[in-house]
């Protein structure tokens, strides 16, 4: 067997199409080499690729929807790794669990949510100063975990950050306490090109607003968080523009895309990561360290025989026995309804769950049981602390879990700036 598979061998071991493969090469979900101007893949990328369930469009569908005909479009991302698996995987190092562990920087979460970002920085060792966030459901729950459960001092209210009267409460409740870092995930609808030149319409108005907040606030780093999806948009531009829009205020950024299973996730998630600082450092991204990717298995299954807890988020919903018998008949892998193969899917035992997104109802199925998997083990799968509790209905603590970053590609984001920090003495 020769040392790599040609884009025939894979397409043969996968039964995809050849153009198909080229489009996971084309969207980082595959790594290939170009050798003699041909692509090649490594046995193990190959056996990583399938592994994390990244061979499967659907997992990750808005990134080929987005993407269009623009496959060919490909990232030179100038990147400085940062291993970080030691505090990422040491209980002592645990914000989240030890106040002993926090290590003196300071940040902001804006579109904080849930607080899934905000939560895997603490994880790190940061302190949440304030967040933003309009959907009253997703505050109540920042509010309770953050304030009334771990004694931060923030002042966590229902902000509508493009007005002026929210800005200035903003900038109010941090008084006089220094910003390290300032986080945030803006929607990127509303860019647009008007000849050559990218523009942004009102629906995308958050992005400008979060540009003023920087540029008021300047933090030494920054953290952007989007869908992978935004890199190929407008051939490009829309990346083109931020990193261009950030330099005029004075950051540097460096950008890639970055897999939560990765970094313990039991998920396959990607999502385009920017760093930026303003201070001549370095804007390292965390290097990936786990050899073997945690599976949907591993991760809910202490709740195999666990009975509705509404306490925890363990909360089930109804099925009749005619439902029951037709989840159960779902082989792993599959979906209940063959054309939505994107929505109420069984995820193998044991692989990495699929992307968990934003729902009203039942769109992950129990590989084992006859149900759809609850709040809590959802949340599970996107790495939130089991002691994490969601505020809201059952459909809006749904909402606030698949909206969320993952805690634990949160905290590897932050060890990361931390060490930035570090060595730049501050």
């Amino acid at each position: 067997m020769s040392v790599y598979y040609t884009i025939q061998e894979v397409a043969e071991k996968t039964g995809k199409s050849q153009k198909t493969i080229r489009r996971h090469i084309a969207a980082k979900k595959l790594n290939a080499s170009r050798i003699q101007n041909k692509w090649r893949i490594l046995p193990e990328d190959f056996d990583r690729w399938v592994e994390s369930g990244d061979c499967e469009e659907d997992n990750d569908r808005e990134t080929f929807a987005i993407m269009g005909s623009k496959t060919s479009l490909e990232y030179n991302d100038d990147v400085n790794w940062l291993d970080v698996k030691e505090r990422c995987t040491k209980d002592k190092y645990n914000g989240w669990k030890h106040s002993k562990a926090r290590n003196g920087y300071n940040f902001v979460d804006l579109f904080s949510g849930a607080g899934g970002l905000s939560c895997g920085l603490t994880m790190a060792g940061f302190t949440p100063v304030a967040s933003v966030e309009i959907m009253p459901e997703a505050v109540e729950t920042y509010k309770y975990n953050f304030v009334q459960r771990k004694k931060y001092k923030e002042d966590v209210e229902t902000r509508d950050i493009t007005t002026d009267e929210a800005k200035q409460a903003l900038y109010e409740s941090i008084g006089d306490r220094h910003i390290h870092l300032l986080v945030g995930g803006f929607p990127c609808q509303g860019f647009s090109l008007a000849g050559n030149r990218v523009v942004t319409d009102e629906r995308n108005s958050l992005y400008i607003e979060m540009l003023k907040i920087v540029d008021h606030l300047k933090p030494e780093y920054i953290v952007m968080e989007n869908v992978e999806g935004l890199r190929s948009m407008l051939n490009g531009k829309i990346e083109e523009k931020i990193i261009s829009d950030y330099k005029k205020i004075g950051y540097n950024i460096n950008v890639t895309v970055l897999n939560s299973a990765d970094y313990g996730v039991a998920q396959t998630r990607r999502r385009v990561i920017f760093v930026g600082n303003r201070i001549g450092g370095t804007n390292y991204h965390p290097k990936p360290f786990m050899m073997k990717y945690k599976t949907l298995g591993e991760e809910i299954e202490r709740f195999m025989n666990m009975d509705e807890d509404k306490s925890i988020n363990h909360i089930f919903s109804t099925h009749t026995e005619e439902m029951k018998k037709r989840i159960s008949a779902v082989p792993e892998g599959m979906s209940l309804y063959g054309n939505y193969s994107d929505a109420w899917k069984k995820s193998p035992w044991d692989k990495p769950s699929c992307t968990v997104k934003e729902n009203h109802g039942g769109v992950n199925l129990h590989p084992k049981l006859p149900r759809v998997l609850t709040p809590r083990e959802l949340a599970a799968l996107q790495s939130f602390p089991d002691d994490f509790i969601f505020k809201g209905t059952k459909k809006w603590q749904l909402v606030q879990i698949g909206n969320a970053v993952p805690p634990l590609l949160g905290r590897a984001i932050g060890v990361a700036v931390q060490y930035a920090l570090e060595e730049q003495g501050i």
